[in-house]
This record gives C-alpha cells, structure tokens and sequence, in this order.
C-alpha cells in the first residue's frame, strides 16, 4: 500500500483491507512516501497487528518508487498493489486470486467500468482509454485497462520486471514488461468510485503524457 498524504482515509483503507476475507493468508507492506500531512501520525498511532509493516521514505519519491520499496519486503507468493484513497473495493481482491491459485496466469488486472456514477469526469475516462489504447497498438495485445491500481502479480515474476518509473507511470511500466514477456494477463471487473480532485486525486493531464513516454521507452529497450 503506498500512501502520500491521506490522512482523511489511510485508516479507514488499512482497515478495510485488514477486514478483508481472502481465502489465503496475507501480509499488508505499507510505504509511506514522505507525507507532509498527519498521515506519519496516524500511521504509528496504533498497533495494526502482526502482519502489517510499516516502512518510511524521508522525502516524496513517487507510487512507482513505494510499490518497489514494498516488493522487496514481500514474503508472499502473489503480491497486490492497493492505494490508500479508497477508490477501489479491497474485496476485489479476492476476485484476482482465483486465476493465480488454479494456474491460469501469473498476473491478473481488475478492470474498471467507468459508468457515471464511478467515472471522474469525462477527460478522465478517455484519457485512460487513450493510454490503453496507445499500449495496445504499441504492443499488438488487447488489453482493457492498463492503469488499474489492482493488479496481482506472482511476487517471483514481479520483482523480476525491470521496473524503474517513480511515479504513476509504474502502472503502464508493469503492463509492458509484462506483455513483453509474453505473460497473459487475466481481466475481471473490479468496483470503483474515482474521486474528484478536490478529494484529493492526484492524477494529472501531464501524467497521460508520462504514461506515453514510459510505453514507447519500453517498447524500444529489453525486459530485463
């Protein structure tokens, strides 16, 4: 769970997902990527209980930078990104482990619907669906949403990307090296509610343009 400045919902979210019945047992990695709030605070306010690690950055360093701080700690045998602003349902998750445990595929993506009450704005929904397509034709594969936060991965074969990006572009990264290396990714339909950037959302137009650069890099240097 890599967390920046959301103290109005980082411990409704550790508890939601704590409160999740999975059918496997799971650990929570926590980064907190140099929060300027009183995230820290409420971070180390509480005993969060003996499977849940907390680990700092000093300084901001990016999503992409705190989900890699956290795959290095991982024990598990999947490992699954989920944010901290509760835009997405931490009971999706278990609806991306059935493909991992019966061996269907090493990665699985929820893929969201984007109706009107779950989309951000309009701009928003075809930026996303500009990215996915530009990675699509990129990359000759058809997949539906390559910004999705949930996606679940074998933690041996994530850690194994080459995987370098410190920001939100660490998504469409994940999406290329894993289409390069000629994994399949499982889609299921995951629940989600974008909130507005008066909420707190934290993409940006600038972002889409990263996500572009971060496709073509790919595209044209080795997975590993």
């Amino acid at each position: 769970m890599p967390v920046y400045n959301e103290e109005a919902r980082v411990e409704q979210a550790i508890t939601e997902v704590l409160e999740t019945e999975l059918p496997v047992d799971f650990e929570l990695i926590i980064v907190n990527d140099g929060s300027t709030d009183r995230t820290r605070e409420i971070l180390h306010s509480r005993d969060w209980g003996a499977n849940v690690r907390l680990y700092e950055h000093v300084i901001n360093q990016g999503k992409g930078a705190a989900v890699r701080t956290a795959l290095g700690y991982a024990s598990g045998e999947m490992s699954a990104i989920f944010d901290a602003d509760l835009e997405y349902d931490p009971s999706d998750l278990a609806v991306l482990l059935p493909p991992l445990l019966e061996g269907r595929a090493n990665a699985c993506f929820g893929v969201r619907a984007f109706d009107g009450y779950s989309s951000h704005s309009f701009l928003f929904v075809m930026g996303n669906r500009g990215v996915t397509l530009a990675c699509n034709i990129i990359f000759n594969v058809y997949v539906r949403d390559i910004m999705t936060c949930h996606k679940m991965i074998r933690t041996e074969l994530f850690r194994s990307l080459p995987l370098r990006e410190p920001g939100f572009a660490i998504e469409p990264e994940i999406t290329a090296r894993l289409v390069q290396r000629r994994e399949r990714i499982y889609e299921v339909p995951v629940h989600y509610r974008a909130r507005a950037t008066e909420e707190g959302k934290k993409l940006t137009a600038f972002d889409g343009v990263r996500v572009l650069r971060t496709l073509l890099r790919c595209r044209f240097t080795p997975t590993a």
